[in-house]
């Protein structure tokens, strides 16, 4: 059973949740894990500008996605941050490669599932991970969220990401902002957990 993690992330906020979603899929047996960012598009000119290159070189050793991470996975689960309710464009730039895929029908019956992150609270998370949703459910994906019963997502005595579409998190504006809290995490976690044993019943293994 292959569960891959594909996201993007500018300041590692995504990154830190994409790893909590790895670690949370491995608690389940004969889970095998893959991490993959996608392409950054951005020079490295802009990237110094907007102060991300210090955090983009601390996950750097993770290995660019391709679309054929995609084809040997049982379950995808996909990251990124919110950009105006919707997925990154580096996000979008690589799912936009995924035609050959489509006309195959080679995502078909496959798990998918997504997290984000905005920099306010709210900030479009929800409309993110449904307008994502679209793109799955052209490629005929099953798609899975956090049910309720991951009551880390109604916790009402901290500011939290976290719905039934999908783990988030708070993300603030640039680098030396607020981190993915311990609740954020562990809703993550608990996603990645949950993909991997829905797809375990449905591969049999």
């Amino acid at each position: 059973m292959k569960i891959n993690i594909i996201f993007y992330s500018l300041y590692g906020h995504n990154y830190k949740m994409a790893e909590a979603v790895a670690e949370g899929a491995g608690e389940v047996e004969g889970a095998e894990i893959g991490l993959f960012q996608v392409q950054e598009t951005l020079s490295p000119e802009i990237l110094e500008k907007m102060g991300a290159t210090e955090s983009k070189n601390r996950f750097s050793h993770i290995p660019v996605a391709t679309v054929e991470n995609l084809e040997e996975a049982d379950a995808i689960i996909f990251g990124t941050p919110t950009r105006f309710g919707m997925m990154a464009a580096q996000m979008r730039a690589f799912l936009d490669k995924t035609g050959s895929l489509w006309s195959d029908g080679s995502l078909i019956g496959k798990v998918g599932s997504v997290f984000t992150s905005s920099s306010t609270q709210h900030g479009g998370q929800e409309a993110t991970i449904l307008s994502f949703h679209t793109t799955l459910l052209h490629h005929g994906m099953i798609i899975v969220g956090v049910p309720y019963s991951e009551e880390r997502q109604s916790i009402l005595t901290e500011i939290t990401g976290g719905s039934p579409y999908g783990a988030s998190t708070v993300a603030g504006s640039g680098p030396d902002t607020r981190q993915p809290s311990e609740n954020e995490l562990g809703i993550a976690r608990f996603q990645g957990r949950h993909v991997a044993e829905i797809t375990k019943k449905l591969v049999g293994e």
